[in-house]
């Protein structure tokens, strides 16, 4: 990382609103309590979704923008989500893949989500989640450079420059990347495939821990020529933190 910067880029959140606000508590003590340095958050997209909080994790995640250098990535699910206000083919997608808890983390109850045809839900969505929080995902970047790194949410076409990647790619790709076992341009730093454990290939370091499932968010945080990781853990509906060093 070049000199006098800081970043700390943080996981696939999808609506874990506990551990987030636990990340968030730990990432400005641990930057407070080290020199003064140029600091940047990375989120790395899928804030919302599967997990039972998404429209606290949205408002929160605006909120720590006004006060933070906060840069957020789109993800594929902020991107079904943006897509199911046109087309109601993809909310219907959506539904089975996160949006159910999505919708109803803005107010809406289960009782009231079963009773309402797909129909009627296309037509509520707009009424349901303000054009403030769709304006805020839609501003989501889809890559970020910062020294030997390149941030993106899912990977990148390995065939291809860093200049000319799709953006269906950086949101959605998979195998082709995750299979890729040569050097890429940058040490490509993404979420998007759930792991149990940080996965660092060497040219790649994947930090998706499966927040909604395992109940850990990870981030990497950078500095110089080190890295090092902080996750925040629930057990048994008791969070706890942890800041160590990097175990490649």
């Amino acid at each position: 990382m070049p000199s006098g910067t800081r970043y700390y880029v943080v996981g696939d959140i999808h609506g874990r609103m506990d551990l987030f606000a636990a990340m968030i508590g730990e990432i400005e003590a641990d930057d407070a309590s080290r020199r003064p340095a140029d600091t940047t958050v990375v989120l790395l997209g899928d804030l919302v979704d599967r997990g039972p909080d998404s429209a606290a994790v949205l408002r929160r995640a605006r909120e720590w923008t006004q006060v933070r250098k906060v840069r957020i990535l789109a993800g594929n699910h902020e991107e079904m989500f943006l897509a199911s206000f046109e087309d109601i083919d993809v909310l219907r997608h959506f539904f089975k893949h996160g949006g159910r808890e999505t919708v109803m983390s803005f107010g809406l109850s289960a009782e009231a989500f079963s009773e309402m045809s797909i129909e009627e839900h296309f037509g509520q969505l707009p009424q349901l989640v303000s054009l403030e929080d769709r304006d805020f995902m839609a501003s989501f970047e889809e890559m970020i450079i910062a020294g030997d790194y390149v941030f993106v949410h899912a990977g990148i076409d390995p065939s291809v420059p860093l200049n000319q990647q799709s953006r269906l790619d950086l949101l959605w790709i998979r195998e082709k990347f995750l299979r890729h076992e040569g050097p890429l341009p940058k040490v490509v730093i993404h979420g998007h495939t759930i792991f149990n454990e940080v996965v660092d290939c060497g040219n790649r370091i994947g930090i998706d821990t499966g927040a909604f499932r395992t109940g850990v968010l990870t981030a990497l945080v950078l500095e110089a020529d080190e890295r090092r990781l902080i996750q925040a853990i629930e057990e048994d509906g008791v969070i706890r933190v942890e800041n160590r060093e990097y175990d490649a």
